[in-house]
């Protein structure tokens, strides 16, 4: 998959094994500055066709058909054109590759409830980061094969912060959830309410950093 440039148009295009051209995205993609020697966090999300990639919190691609739809990929690889000294070099670590939980499916479904923290938000917001679309695909699958199903979506918080805040914050965060399982996967919103239970449910001890970021978590209830 390549990024290619021309004037002040820009395309990604896809190729198979052969190098032969198959897909091509053209889009108006916002240039990505990067200070030498900044650490960034990319995340990089495939949906069947579509590809996402976000730099920190921000998504610089959202495009469609990047991929193709009956293809198998097993290889996932990156290359930098016109490396030409210290000032254009990017280098990778903590690569990591994720997919859905496989017991999501027999939580929700058999046992009734699934909680995960895996579902991200920026601090005291309930703005969703980037790299929680995977966990949430994995939900949303399982909503797909089930369409019967409906669910109650119910967010949790740490401690800090004031109680009526914090009760105020998780309700957002699972409305949250729900307009992006309606508005990435199409799942119906009559399917799906919400309730916040801030800080009142603790899944673990708010004294450690870990504690809290286990009780910071979205819950997902079968109705």
């Amino acid at each position: 998959m390549g990024n290619i440039r021309q004037s002040n148009k820009k395309w990604i295009t896809t190729y198979d094994e052969t190098g032969v051209e198959i897909v091509e995205n053209q889009a108006d993609f916002p240039d990505f500055n990067h200070e030498n020697k900044n650490v960034v966090k990319v995340s990089i999300w495939r949906q069947k066709q579509r590809l996402r990639v976000y730099i920190n919190e921000t998504k610089i691609w959202d495009i469609p058909k990047a991929f193709i739809a009956t293809a198998k990929y097993n290889f996932m690889g990156f290359r930098t054109d016109n490396y030409h000294n210290d000032n254009d070099a990017y280098f990778l670590s903590n690569l990591r590759v994720a997919i859905g939980a496989p017991n999501t499916r027999h939580k929700f479904l058999e046992l009734g409830k699934y909680s995960t923290s895996g579902i991200k938000f920026d601090v005291n917001s309930d703005k969703i980061k980037g790299e929680s679309y995977g966990t949430i695909k994995d939900f949303a699958d399982v909503l797909k094969e089930k369409p019967d199903v409906k669910v109650k979506i119910v967010g949790h918080t740490d401690s800090d912060g004031d109680d009526a805040s914090n009760l105020a914050l998780s309700k957002k965060r699972a409305d949250a959830v729900k307009a992006i399982l309606n508005k990435e996967f199409g799942i119906e919103l009559s399917r799906m309410e919400t309730e916040g239970k801030g800080e009142l449910q603790p899944a673990n001890t708010n004294t450690t950093a870990e504690g809290k970021a286990n009780n910071r978590r979205v819950e997902f209830i079968k109705l």
